[in-house]
C-alpha cells in the first residue's frame, strides 16, 4: 500500500456506507488474507430464501455476545440495538447468548445451536467469531448471518461496522480544551488497527484544540476486566494525566478518574451515569437502525450480502450528551464540529488528512492528502500520531 491518496480518490463509496474490517482480534488483523476490495456495497445475490418470514410473521433473530449485556460497553450497546429491533419489529423473537468465548470450539457451538433452533438471522458481534460464522453458514444456506467487524462474506453472510473515529475525534477536541496539565491518558485493549486508529483520531482531536497536549497509552490486553481497566486508569492518573479516555468495555477508567477529581471520555455507551462528575462525553454506538434494516430486508426477501461501514451521517455512531462541567464555548465548538460530521461535510477521511506526522516526527500523510479506506481498515496504521506517548506495537 502507498502512504496516502489524493482527496478526490480517497473514498470510492463517499455517498454511502463503506467496507469495514477490524474488531476484537488478539493479533494484528492485516495478514495475507486481509485484502480489501471496496466496491459499493459489495453485493452478491443471496441464495434463494423461500423460507424467509414475511413482514408480520414471526421471525427468530439471534445475537452472540462476547461479554455480558451489563458491561455498559460493547455488548451493552449491541443489546440496546437488539431491544430497538424488538420494539420496531414486534414479530421478531430475539434470543441471545452472553460471554461466548472467541475460541472456535465455543463460538461455533453457540452459533450452530441458534441456527438449529430456527433462527433466520444471526448476528455475531465480535471479530473472533468470523471464521466460526463462515463455517456454520455453509451448513445453513437459508439462514442470514451478519458478522460485526469482520471482512469475510458468503452468499448468506454479510458484515457490519462503523466509523467510531468520527465522534472520537470530536471528543478529543473537548478533552484538549479541558486538560490543564496538558497530559491525557488512554486505556487501550489490544494493539490492533481498530484500536490504534481510534487512539490516533482522539489524539488528532486533542492536538487540534490544544497543540501542546500529549496522550499516554497503556495497554491492558483485555476487552472486559473491570479491575484491570480501572488499575490502568489509576496508573495513568499517577503520571499526572487529568483526562482519561479509553477503548475498553467497562467504566472502570471513568470511575478512577472521578475518584481523583479528573475528567474522562467514555466509549461504547454514555458512561456519565457511572461517573457523573468526570465524564465529559462518550463516543457511542447505535446498532438499532442497522439491525432493524437487516431484519426487515430478510422479511421482505430482499436481503443481499453486503459489507456495511456506517458513519455519523447515517446514525451508526454518535456522541453522548456533553457534560455540564464543559464550558459553553467548548460545548458550542464541539457541537458545531459534530454537525459537520452529521451532515457529511466532514468524515473519517477528513480526520486523517495531512499533514500528519507520527510520534517520531516522520511524515505519514502529506499535506492535502488523505489515508485511503484500505489504509485505515488494513494494517498500515501501526504507528501513533504526533503527541501520543507509548508503544503502538508492544
Amino acid at each position: 500500500m502507498g502512504n496516502a491518496m489524493s482527496g478526490e480518490n480517497r473514498d470510492p463509496l463517499a455517498a454511502g456506507p463503506q467496507r469495514l474490517v477490524t474488531r476484537r482480534r488478539l493479533v494484528q488483523a492485516g495478514a495475507a488474507g486481509f485484502a480489501i476490495t471496496i466496491t459499493g456495497m459489495a453485493r452478491r445475490p443471496v441464495a434463494a430464501q423461500d423460507a424467509s418470514p414475511a413482514a408480520g410473521e414471526p421471525i427468530k433473530v439471534a445475537f452472540v455476545y462476547v461479554g455480558p449485556i451489563g458491561d455498559l460497553g460493547w455488548t451493552y450497546a449491541h443489546d440496546q440495538g437488539r431491544l430497538a429491533l424488538e420494539e420496531a419489529v414486534p414479530e421478531a423473537e430475539t434470543v441471545y447468548q452472553e460471554n461466548v468465548l472467541e475460541a472456535a470450539s465455543d463460538s461455533e457451538r453457540v452459533i450452530r445451536g441458534f441456527a438449529q433452533d430456527g433462527a433466520k438471522v444471526i448476528f455475531t458481534t465480535s471479530f473472533g467469531y468470523m471464521d466460526p460464522t463462515i463455517n456454520v453458514a455453509q451448513d445453513f444456506p437459508d439462514t442470514v448471518f451478519v458478522h460485526i467487524s469482520g471482512y469475510k462474506t458468503e452468499e448468506n453472510v454479510g458484515t457490519g461496522f462503523g466509523k467510531i473515529e468520527e465522534p472520537r475525534y470530536v471528543s478529543g477536541l473537548i478533552a484538549g480544551k479541558m486538560t490543564t496539565a496538558n497530559k491525557l491518558g488512554y486505556v487501550a485493549a489490544f494493539p490492533i488497527p481498530e484500536v490504534i486508529r481510534g487512539i490516533n483520531a482522539f489524539a488528532l482531536g486533542v492536538r487540534a484544540s490544544n497543540p501542546g497536549a500529549t496522550i499516554n497509552v497503556v495497554w491492558t490486553s483485555t476487552w472486559f476486566d473491570p479491575p484491570k481497566e480501572r488499575a490502568a486508569g489509576e496508573a495513568l492518573l499517577d503520571t499526572g494525566a487529568d483526562v482519561i479516555a479509553q477503548h475498553q468495555d467497562t467504566a472502570g477508567p471513568q470511575q478512577a478518574a472521578e475518584e481523583r477529581g479528573a475528567y474522562s471520555v467514555g466509549y461504547n455507551s454514555d458512561m456519565s451515569a457511572q461517573a457523573p462528575e468526570a465524564v465529559l462525553t462518550s463516543a457511542v454506538w447505535n446498532w438499532g437502525p442497522f439491525y432493524i434494516d437487516t431484519v426487515k430486508q430478510v422479511q421482505a426477501d430482499t436481503w443481499e450480502t453486503s459489507q456495511f461501514w456506517g458513519g455519523w451521517k447515517d446514525g451508526t455512531v454518535d456522541l453522548a450528551p456533553i457534560g455540564p462541567m464543559v464550558p459553553d464555548d467548548v460545548r458550542e465548538m464541539a457541537q458545531a464540529e459534530a454537525e459537520l460530521f452529521k451532515s457529511g461535510e466532514k468524515d473519517i477521511f477528513t480526520i486523517f488528512t495531512g499533514p500528519i506526522m507520527d510520534q517520531d516526527g516522520n511524515e505519514k500523510v502529506p499535506a492535502g492528502e488523505s489515508l485511503t479506506a484500505e489504509q485505515l481498515l488494513g494494517d498500515y496504521m501501526k504507528w501513533f500520531v504526533e503527541g501520543v506517548e507509548g508503544d503502538p506495537t508492544p
